[in-house]
Formats: C-alpha cells, structure tokens, sequence
C-alpha cells in the first residue's frame, strides 16, 4: 500500500514516519558493505573528521541523546573502531588505526545511499527534500 492510500497520509506523525522507516531501509542497505549501522556508520565518520571529539559535542552533532551516544561508542569500541580517553572529567573519542582504513568505504557507503535515494525520486528533488526537511526540523 502506497503512503498516500493511507487515511492517515495528511498526517504529518504518521507520513514522516512512513518516510523515516522507507529511508532508514534504504540506508541499512548501504551500510551493510562495512557491517554498520548507518547510526554507526556517521558517528564514526564524524570521528574520524574530528579525533578527539567528545561525546557531548556528538551528541549535538549527531542529534541523538547523549545515551544513545554511549550505546553507540560501546559497539564501536567493541568493533576496535574507536578509544574513549578520559582526562579528569573530559572524555575524548579517538579513531583507531581500523577506523582509518575504513574511512573510504565509510564515505562509499554515504555515496551509495545518496545514488539510491537520487535513483528513486530524483537528483534535484533529493537535494531539495533534504533542504526543505532540514529547514523544517530547524524550525520545529
């Protein structure tokens, strides 16, 4: 069944999260390559952009509660992709060498789920989509 077939499709709860689940299949998809979730997957990208990184900045970074950071470091850390060092009070996120060589797959995997979506709706619709929602979940 199509979302708009839906009689709740004027619902912006219920089509954004239609969406959300559709997005997160095709995501999963191109993740598998580097056996990540996407979450994963950006988390440690962002890392690997900023070794050194706290957690609380990833938190903002990533938009996602501080717990759902930790959950999401401690599989990294399982995986030997990541350190945390804690200094005192700080705590410090490094890449580790793995991490490194992963880099280019990692960016492969973003790629290849851009090309997925862009294939379905579009280039420049994708471009705008992602415009127009990020805008709207600044405002909310």
């Amino acid at each position: 069944m199509k979302t708009t077939d839906s009689q709740y499709y004027q619902c912006l709860y219920f089509t954004s999260n239609a969406l959300a689940r559709k997005v997160e299949k095709l995501a999963i998809e191109s993740w598998k390559q580097v056996e990540l979730s996407p979450s994963h997957g950006y988390v440690l990208m962002a890392v690997l952009e900023e070794p050194g990184m706290q957690p609380s900045r990833l938190s903002d970074e990533m938009q996602l509660t501080p717990s759902t950071i930790t959950r999401l470091l401690e599989k990294l850390e399982e995986k030997k992709l990541v350190i945390r060092i804690t200094e005192g009070k700080i705590t410090n996120v490094y890449p580790t060498p793995k991490a490194k060589e992963l880099l280019p797959q990692l960016k492969k995997c973003v790629n290849d789920f851009y090309k997925r979506y862009a294939s379905i709706i579009g280039h420049k619709e994708s471009l705008q989509l992602v415009k127009t929602l990020g805008a709207i979940a600044d405002q909310l």
